[in-house]
């Protein structure tokens, strides 16, 4: 019996490489391979799936268009929509630190959907004199056009997630923030005793911030779904049909089902410019400012137990110390707090990306790409996690937040319409010295009449101004 053989031998303008035989890339994929050996990071299922996209939109726009036969169009239609499905994910095996512009991803693409086209023909994988990767899947594109529209599918379609998750931070920040609503503590301005607050006050202010952030966000990709398909290598449309980039978005809206898909107004600003992608991960990093010091309150506010502020309890997911016994740590709002770093480093590696294009094309496109994507994905699994693990199960402690609120200084602030702000202050001061609450200096001095002081004192008089109220 003969041995089935391990390689086949592909050619392309570089010469003859050994591909595994069992490999649905080719050649340029191999090569591209060996050049990169750099993160080990493999492109994202999602940018995968939106390269699988184009290319079957490709194949039906050109069979229509008489450009393609039916029966190589029917067989790369079937194999990218097994790429879509995930169903040949081992094969895409180019680093994403790659070829300028990301013509390595196209071609894993490409020669992945070319040979198991030719497999469903019935033809062996790298016969490309049947089906040929540029001629046939690659037909009227260049990675120049191919590349930041499956960038852009791949954020849209992604940034659904993120948005869905940051609507369950708000909501689980929400409930907490009528839950708290009636928890009066110590407000504290530069780390200080300042004027009372309620801790659902606190946590309104939280979920507000989340609403409006993710707002921020939808609004920014708004851009990102104006695409420049159809304007191959620099934006001409050279060797495309004239209706190809007018179908090509119509059908990618079927297939994707992503509303408001629409041709770029420029096609030369679309293979030039990276600017919707910096204004999209400026959002991003905005977010990613406002968790970070989300979770600083968190931790703030829990930390203790009895030697810090202590005045919410949060879940225990985890032992905290491998040595200390007993300890618990606010790990969810660490983790939290460190994937905002990474989101706020991509943010800067996708400045310096966008700005290093020239001319008609920017190929530092799989750099802005991979830290696009990865800041989207993290951001909605650590906001989802966050909102789940941490923020539905925290505690409040009444007990101390009332004795925070009877114990600060910031009190004095109600006596200055009664003694002015100098007389106050030295209440204040002396409160302090002797360890006595302003209430109970007040009365031992006789300053204020018991009914006058019961009145100022009163928890709802001093935070009327800022209860949560019925909002969300």
């Amino acid at each position: 019996m003969a041995k089935t053989p391990l390689f086949r031998i592909e050619k392309d303008t570089l010469g003859e490489m050994k591909v595994p035989a069992k490999a649905y890339y080719g050649i340029q994929t191999l090569r591209a391979s060996e050049n990169f050996r750099i993160s080990g990071i493999r492109p994202k299922p999602e940018f995968v799936k939106a390269t699988a996209m184009i290319k079957l939109s490709a194949a039906m726009v050109n069979s229509r268009l008489n450009l393609l036969d039916k029966k190589r169009a029917s067989a790369m239609e079937k194999a990218a929509k097994e790429v879509m499905e995930g169903r040949l994910a081992d094969e895409f095996i180019v680093d994403v630190y790659q070829a300028g512009a990301g013509t390595s991803h196209n071609m894993n693409v490409n020669e992945v959907i070319a040979n198991r086209a030719l497999e469903l023909l019935g033809q062996k994988r790298g016969d490309y004199s049947k089906l040929h990767p540029n001629d046939h899947v690659n037909m009227a594109q260049s990675t120049n056009d191919v590349f930041p529209t499956a960038m852009r599918l791949a954020a849209v379609a992604m940034t659904e997630n993120l948005l869905g998750s940051l609507s369950l931070l708000e909501s689980e920040l929400r409930k907490k923030a009528r839950e708290f609503k009636a928890v009066v503590k110590s407000g504290r301005t530069h780390l200080q005793d300042a004027v009372p607050i309620t801790l659902g006050a606190e946590f309104l202010s939280y979920a507000d911030c989340v609403k409006r952030r993710a707002e921020r966000i939808k609004k920014s990709s708004l851009p990102l779904k104006s695409l420049g398909i159809g304007g191959t290598a620099v934006g001409t449309g050279l060797n495309a049909h004239p209706r190809y980039a007018a179908m090509m978005v119509k059908t990618l809206s079927s297939i994707s089902g992503i509303k408001g898909l629409r041709r770029h107004e420029n096609a030369f600003e679309a293979t030039n410019s990276m600017a919707d992608f910096v204004e999209f991960s400026s959002a991003l990093r905005a977010l990613a400012i406002e968790l970070i010091r989300i979770s600083n309150d968190i931790r703030l506010l829990s930390s203790g137990p009895r030697t810090g502020l202590s005045e919410i309890k949060l879940p225990a997911t985890q032992p905290g110390s491998s040595i200390m016994p007993g300890k618990v740590n606010p790990v969810m709002a660490e983790m939290l707090a460190m994937v905002s770093f990474q989101v706020m480093g991509n943010d800067l590696a996708i400045a310096m990306a966008a700005q290093a294009g020239q001319l008609e094309l920017n190929v530092m496109m799989p750099v802005i790409n991979y830290n696009a994507l990865q800041s989207i994905e993290i951001l909605a699994n650590a906001t989802e996690a966050f909102a789940k693990r941490c923020v539905r199960g925290i505690a409040a402690d009444k007990k101390r937040c009332l004795e925070h609120f009877e114990k600060s200084a910031g009190l004095a602030t109600v006596l200055n319409p009664v003694m002015g702000y100098e007389k106050a202050a030295m209440v204040a001061k002396e409160a302090a010295k002797r360890n006595v609450t302003i209430r109970e200096l007040v009365m031992e001095k006789g300053i204020l009449e018991k009914a006058a002081l019961r009145r100022i004192l009163n928890m709802d008089n001093l935070i009327k101004a800022v209860k949560p109220g019925k909002r969300g």
